[in-house]
């Protein structure tokens, strides 16, 4: 070899062996991007943009065309339409307006990507207006469809590469908000499987209708209607007329209550508030202002229907009356932390997950436990009355217990109608039995608060048939309730009215019926009337007769020495 081909074929060696070099790392950078597109699913990261959608939940399938020069506003058929039926095809040029206004359902309306962010060297996402009224990421922004169209024809005046993106369009799949409307939807599927295919409402009690449901609930006061919205495809359709006071089939008194109509829907207002906690809507017109009807009528089912929910419920009040909130605010307090809200002169879309329209109630002044919700009783309302008023007596005192406490008896005083006639008399034969004797009387007026005191404070309390027995309410378990039933066949009205209620709640009661001599009738009637010796024959003339009669007109004349057994018995009680 001669000396200067030497070196020559060193150098052709080494450049070889560069060559070499070179090819196989072209050929394993082509294997490393080969393998990273197999394995690592680039479609996947397109959508784990920004967190907003999880690999999982995302759509398997993306095909990115090259649209080169190509006309703004035109688009093209891809492979992708014959897998999915045609799917909505969205330019990134175009405003971000719902395809297919003229009929087409949310499954229609496509999703958009925008051009990368040179700040981030991320593609943005964004998305149309859907069904549900959110609003697309440009618009969140700020920036309008059209001033991004513009941007764009610019930038295809030099004939930069665009891109066209088709998505397959799944309605739950919602780039604003995604985690939380996913909650939201799934809390709503939840509760309108609660609801399922019951009935929104029950009209087979006697005494009241009421009306629930759980789901995408919407009261608008303005238009006195709740309004239960169906998911898709349901085939519900209910509308329900409802007066919400328990005092169904009177006729008189219902005509004073608002009418609210309750029904199932697909189309709604929007909400303007929403609330967390569930709702009950009652009235307050009706017989409210007498005290009996005050608690059956409205506490005592108000009680039934809103105590499971432990003071997180919104009360809605139809027929407002202020002073009677005022009055008992004491008690709606313990029931609801929230503010009441006046039905009649709210002007907003309250949207609720659960909604009572009407309140639970049975028969006069009870809550019947089989069919309460979480079989609620009057002994647990008498529980719950001490509990609100704080009263510091949750029995009574037996006897001898305390030598120098007299056990109380409380006398219900009236003014006007069945007044005891011979009080005094009343109270001398009660004092020497033992009694430490207190009268007062109870009426519209009352400060309820201080009413409840005295009545807890007392181991016996009676009175003739009237509203003021209602405060048997505030008395401690074991103490005994002595009504005294005017005449004219009243014992049953007397029963149903506070004797079975009064035993319901853990009290002893005593019901005495005067005779013929101890009524004031026998001013007004011979002896010899038939008010006398058949009084139950005018119960046929109807309750308006019955009460202008033998309430109304009626005052007693105890006969002491016939009535003094009950007081010892009401004695005999309070011993060990």
């Amino acid at each position: 070899m001669k000396a200067g081909e030497r070196p020559k074929l060193v150098r052709g060696v080494r450049q070889e062996s560069r060559r070499f070099r070179l090819l196989v790392i072209v050929v394993g950078f082509f294997l490393v991007s080969l393998t990273f597109v197999f394995v690592s699913k680039p479609d996947a990261i397109l959508f784990s943009l920004n967190g907003k959608l999880p690999v999982e939940q995302a759509p398997t399938s993306i095909l990115i065309q090259q649209k080169v020069n190509e006309p703004s506003g035109e688009s093209r058929k891809t492979s992708t339409d014959a897998l999915r039926g045609d799917p909505k095809v969205v330019d990134d040029e175009a405003d971000a307006k719902p395809k297919g206004t003229g009929g087409g359902s949310e499954e229609e309306e496509g999703i958009v990507l925008s051009e990368p962010d040179p700040t981030s060297g991320m593609i943005e996402p964004t998305h149309n207006k859907d069904g549900n009224g959110h609003k697309s990421h440009q618009e969140t922004l700020g920036g309008g469809g059209d001033g991004e169209s513009k941007g764009n024809d610019e930038e295809g005046e030099h004939a930069e590469q665009k891109h066209k993106v088709t998505l397959p369009t799944v309605s739950n799949y919602t780039i604003h908000d995604a985690a939380e409307d996913t909650e939201n939807a799934k809390q709503e599927g939840m509760n309108n499987v609660q609801q399922g295919s019951k009935p929104l409402c029950d009209f087979s009690n006697f005494r009241a209708n009421v009306c629930e449901m759980r789901g995408d609930v919407r009261i608008h006061p303005t238009a006195t209607s709740v309004l239960f919205m169906e998911p898709e495809g349901s085939q519900r359709d209910e509308v329900w007329k409802i007066k919400p006071y328990p005092r169904k089939g009177d006729e008189f008194c219902l005509s004073h209550i608002t009418e609210v109509t309750v029904k199932s829907s697909k189309v709604a207002p929007e909400c303007t508030k929403y609330h967390d906690v569930p709702a009950v809507i009652f009235s307050l017109t009706g017989y409210t202002g007498n005290l009996f009807h005050d608690f059956t009528d409205v506490l005592v089912p108000l009680f039934t229907t809103a105590s499971e929910f432990n003071g997180e419920v919104q009360f809605l009040i139809t027929d407002m009356a202020l002073w009677w909130t005022i009055k008992y605010q004491t008690v709606l307090q313990k029931l609801s932390k929230y503010p009441v809200i006046d039905f009649s002169k709210d002007d907003q879309v309250h949207c609720f997950k659960h909604a009572i329209v009407g309140l639970h109630a049975y028969m006069e002044f009870t809550i019947d436990s089989t069919k309460a919700p979480h079989n609620y009783s009057m002994a647990d309302f008498n529980r719950f009355m001490r509990g609100a008023y704080s009263l510091g007596r949750d029995s009574v005192t037996v006897l001898g217990e305390y030598p120098k406490i007299k056990p109380r008896l409380l006398i219900i005083k009236r003014h006007r109608t069945r007044m005891f006639l011979n009080l005094d008399e009343i109270i001398s034969m009660a004092e020497e039995l033992g009694f430490e004797v207190v009268i007062d009387e109870a009426n519209v007026s009352s400060d309820i608060s201080r009413f409840a005191r005295l009545v807890n404070s007392v181991d016996v309390m009676m009175g003739v048939h009237g509203a003021g027995l209602t405060n048997c309410v505030f008395l401690p378990q074991h103490a005994t309730l002595i009504q005294i039933v005017p005449w004219g066949g009243l014992d049953w009205i007397s029963r149903t009215d506070f004797g079975n209620p009064a035993e319901l709640m853990g009290l002893r009661y005593k019901q005495y019926s005067i005779g013929v001599d101890e009524s004031s009738l026998t001013d007004q009637y011979p002896r010899d009337h038939e008010i006398f010796k058949n009084p139950i024959s005018f119960h046929q003339r109807g309750f308006d007769f019955i009460r202008q009669t033998f309430m109304d007109k009626q005052n007693v004349k105890l006969d002491c020495k016939r009535f003094r057994p009950i007081l010892l018995e009401a004695l005999d009680n309070l011993n060990p």
